[in-house]
């Protein structure tokens, strides 16, 4: 069964040593060795977390010469960001929905706590 392209991101990001991966090609294109140095882990290991970021369309790379270089790809990342937006405002709207009642409640609260002190 085909997966959609933000259950491939989030599965891929769901792993640390893919997300360092990610991190490091911030900085710019790296090889597979260069980006195997602070891992503990095989070549074979490590290309196979480069398969999983290929597939979810997060890095891409490229031959020059016996090199394979990658980039990061942004769209996936982007694709995850406006998704995340979306709950985002709807959290935040709700969220201020619970302050104005809160801010009703309180207002309520003072207003019996002063009735209670005014002698009758």
């Amino acid at each position: 069964m085909p997966q959609d392209h933000l259950t491939q991101t989030f599965s891929a990001l769901a792993d640390p040593t893919r997300r360092a991966i990610l991190a490091r090609l911030i900085t710019g294109e790296a090889t597979v060795t260069e980006l195997s140095k602070p891992f503990e882990m095989s070549m074979p290991a490590i290309s196979k977390h480069l398969k999983v970021l290929e597939r979810a369309g997060l890095i891409a790379r490229s031959r020059e010469a016996q090199y394979r270089p990658c980039r990061l790809e942004a769209k996936p990342l982007k694709e995850v960001s406006a998704w995340v937006e979306e709950y985002r405002q709807i959290w935040e709207h709700r969220l201020d929905r619970l302050d104005a009642y809160l801010q009703v409640l309180k207002k309520k609260e003072q207003r019996n706590a002063r009735s209670k002190k005014k002698p009758r």
